[in-house]
């Protein structure tokens, strides 16, 4: 065979080199998700693509033989080929007794080299940039290879089979997404410039509904309004007047028997037709819809779909009242930081780089988003920042009563009864990686 017909044979083992290569690398990484993107826009490659990946012992199978054949040619060829020529060059610094062994190593690490740069690593590093694109223009061709191999195809699949089945080991690939997984994407999206801002904090608030429970989104119970069964129509007037609420519980007693609750706008209605009411009529108090405090917002959202309500009244294991819940308070949690609030309402106020004034019924939630903190000890046990500074201390705190946690100090400093309403967080470098609290950071002193 002369040097030309040999480079071209050469040339033509590294193509399909190179095509077997990229065609393994793309199919293999190609994602599930993008793929089923594009067979939904009407690519039918891309359902050939996910029927590979589905079932791939086939295909991979066509590869490694492809692969291995023409690796096994390129050195039969390549090596007899450019060892003459090897030769002459080293011929011309050296003629020793190692001239053939030298020339033979240097041809066979040329063709290795060639091999592994044009039929390897440019290949692979191609497919990777764009795995979907490569694996739908390729997989008509792996197929066409896949049919024509068939005998070859079926002998060593049934054998990789038999032994994969010996061994018990998967031959069917399963691909499940993790929610880590989708909080890393859609990091990796921010990062990309590909989702905006708000949208990257909506997202990571859908996430958060299911590890959110009602107590962190609730009305609680000391800043319920709510009207008697015996108030006088003054009484109730009065109440709007000074609590503009849309709908107010209606209670027996006390407000841990609840009849149900009124609408604002039915007694303006009969406000501005000049009728007398009482909440004793018939028709004016509504059914309420009762939840557990155990549940999460996703949760508290199903039952409020179904009961076709968009208000919950929260009752604890001991059937007393701790709170209200009302389709808006769930929203303003998936909303999160993307309302502008009034500074009076805001629970986090930012003083400047290094503290912040807190509400004590702050979620912890958006305690550790504000502070990026990932995690706090024991979290089941409490809700919200006020819990978190009890739990710490083990009693209720007095004033100027501190909690040292995660290169933070909680200090209380706002403080009714038993009730905390405000906290002053301020950043700080702890020595100690431990928490500790300021009865422990006195005893240190």
């Amino acid at each position: 065979m002369s040097i030309f017909a040999s480079f071209l044979l050469i040339l033509l083992l590294v193509v399909i080199s190179a095509f077997l290569s990229c065609a393994e690398i793309s199919i293999a990484a190609s994602r599930k998700i993008r793929l089923e993107m594009m067979s939904k826009e009407g690519d039918a490659n891309a359902d050939r693509v996910l029927a590979l990946q589905a079932q791939p012992g086939n295909f991979f199978t066509v590869v490694q033989i492809g692969l291995n054949a023409v690796a096994i040619l390129g050195g039969v060829v390549g090596e007899p080929a450019l060892t003459p020529h090897m030769r002459l060059i080293v011929e011309t610094f050296y003629q020793g007794p190692w001239l053939e062994s030298i020339s033979f190593a240097m041809s066979f690490l040329a063709v290795t080299a060639f091999f592994i740069l044009f039929a390897d690593l440019m290949p692979k590093r191609l497919a990777m940039v764009a795995p979907e694109r490569a694996a739908v223009a390729l997989v008509k061709p792996m197929l066409l290879l896949e049919t024509l191999f068939r005998p070859l195809v079926w002998f060593f699949n049934s054998l990789s089979k038999w032994i994969f089945t010996l061994f018990g080991l998967p031959q069917v690939r399963q691909e499940v997404i993790t929610p880590n997984e989708i909080h890393a994407m859609v990091d990796a999206g921010a990062q990309a410039g590909v989702l905006l801002t708000q949208e990257h904090h909506l997202i990571e608030n859908v996430f958060e509904l299911e590890s959110r429970y009602v107590p962190s989104a609730m009305t609680q119970r000391e800043n319920i309004v709510y009207f008697l069964l015996n108030d006088s129509e003054e009484t109730i007037q009065q109440k709007i007047i000074d609590h503009p609420h849309s709908r107010f519980l209606v209670c027996d007693g006390n407000i841990d028997v609840v009849l149900g609750y009124i609408d604002s706008k039915d007694v303006l209605k009969r406000l501005l037709k000049g009728e007398r009411f009482s909440l004793a009529d018939k028709g004016l108090v509504h059914s309420p819809l009762s939840i557990p405090d155990s549940l999460n917002l996703w949760e508290v959202l199903e039952r409020m779909k179904a009961m076709d309500e968009d208000l919950a009244i929260v009752v604890n294991e001991y059937a007393l009242v701790v709170g209200i819940i009302s389709i808006t308070d769930v929203t303003n949690v998936l909303m999160g930081n993307l309302l502008s609030m009034p500074e009076e309402e805001q629970q986090i106020v930012r003083r400047d780089e290094n503290s912040w004034l807190m509400d004590g019924l702050t979620p912890l939630n958006d305690v550790m988003n504000e502070l990026d903190i990932e995690e706090y000890p024991n979290p089941v046990g409490y809700e919200t920042l006020a819990g978190f500074i009890m739990y710490m201390l083990r009693k209720i705190p007095k004033k100027t009563d501190f909690v040292l946690f995660s290169g933070f100090k909680f200090e209380a400093v706002d403080i009714e009864g038993n009730k905390i309403n405000q906290l002053l967080v301020t950043r700080f470098k702890q020595e100690k990686s431990e928490p500790q609290t300021s009865k422990e950071a006195a005893g240190n002193l």
